[in-house]
């Protein structure tokens, strides 16, 4: 298979983890004949630094005539601490998701049996766990209509009814495709927003007869993830409330370092890994690869690829069992490993398989 892949390594250890993504990715085409090409664009502080623009029109035009993108991550510090800037980084990572059309943002949550000692959870709480969070991307508050003066400032929550249908019919079908149980969260009791949320989901209920949906609101959703992890299956839920609970569900497998995604809608796919630029650790060679790396295997199992994902996540086990993890996931005096070393590992066990 041929394909065209834009790569949009972005600031911080985003480069780093990049070339890791890419070596594998590099590796499988080798390895089952396939035909991989890449084209690599700015987004985030380092499009701003260069250009002026978070995501400059070049870049889009990258993303548009690609098959896939696979994107790092965007942010840097010196942004991070003025709130009078117009443009930063994340501005980029929105108007891609805007332009894109990327409303649907796809976040499994897997559990690694030699790694439940890393978790804040206990054991025996998380072991099996396995959902899906379907998050909303291009809508609500962070898309509605803002002010900000001195004295008051507000963000405002829309959503329409045919925003609402897509995310919902993505989040059944999956379900579908899994156990068939769907967890809708909203905030119902105090949001109009939400109250549509349900009123469309209750509706759209008849659609998947065989699938069992359940209602809960964000801050007791909030709160099972952590105390009930295994009762779910598929989460679907609006764009605020995904954004704080998947960096919830993130953490709770042990390391950000593990949870890859996908952003689906009317253009070109996107697929990225959930943790942030990390731009602390940037250079250090030793930052995590592996969910940029299951990040590829994403992509490619979007196209159908499943034996080729299904080998990187047989080598992502692998290097883990085998105990060649970078340092947030080391083994207490276990040999020491970094972004490369990992990534080259990986690389080494695809080619011998």
């Amino acid at each position: 298979m041929k394909l065209k892949i834009a790569i949009l390594a972005g600031d911080g250890i985003g480069p780093e983890i990049m070339k890791q993504g890419v070596a594998v990715l590099d590796a499988i085409a080798k390895k089952c004949n396939h035909e991989f090409e890449y084209e690599e664009a700015l987004v985030g502080a380092c499009a701003i630094d260069a250009c002026g623009d978070a995501y400059p029109d070049n870049t889009h035009e990258v993303c548009m005539r690609a098959d896939a993108v696979l994107f790092a991550a965007v942010g840097d510090l010196k942004y991070d601490n003025d709130p009078t800037l117009k443009m930063r980084p994340e501005t980029g990572l929105l108007a891609m998701r805007k332009k894109l059309g990327l409303f649907a943002n796809i976040r499994p949550v897997a559990t690694f049996d030699c790694l439940l000692h890393k978790s804040p959870l206990k054991e025996e709480l998380l072991r099996g766990a396995d959902f899906v969070v379907i998050r909303e991307l291009t809508g609500g508050m962070y898309f509605g209509e803002k002010h900000q003066d001195n004295d008051m400032a507000f963000d405002t929550n829309v959503y329409t009814r045919p925003e609402i249908e897509r995310i919902l019919k993505v989040a059944f079908e999956m379900a579908m495709q899994r156990k068939k149980h769907l967890t809708v969260v909203d905030k119902a009791n105090v949001l109009a927003s939400s109250r549509l949320w349900r009123q469309i989901a209750k509706e759209m209920e008849t659609q998947y007869p065989e699938v069992t949906t359940d209602y809960m609101f964000i801050d007791n959703a909030s709160m099972r993830v952590l105390t009930e992890p295994r009762f779910f299956d598929v989460i679907v839920t609006e764009n605020t409330f995904g954004d704080i609970l998947t960096d919830e569900t993130s953490c709770i497998t042990g390391s950000m370092g593990l949870q890859p995604s996908s952003s689906l809608g009317e253009h070109t796919p996107l697929f990225e890994p959930v943790h942030g630029s990390w731009p602390q650790a940037a250079g250090q060679n030793i930052a995590n690869p592996l969910a940029q790396i299951l990040s590829a295997a994403m992509l490619l199992e979007h196209f159908g690829l499943e034996r080729e994902g299904k080998l990187i996540r047989e080598a992502v086990n692998a290097s883990l069992d085998a105990n060649v993890r970078t340092p947030e996931i080391q083994v207490d005096g276990g040999a020491k490993y970094g972004t490369k070393e990992v990534g080259q590992w990986i690389v080494d066990y695809i080619e011998k398989a």
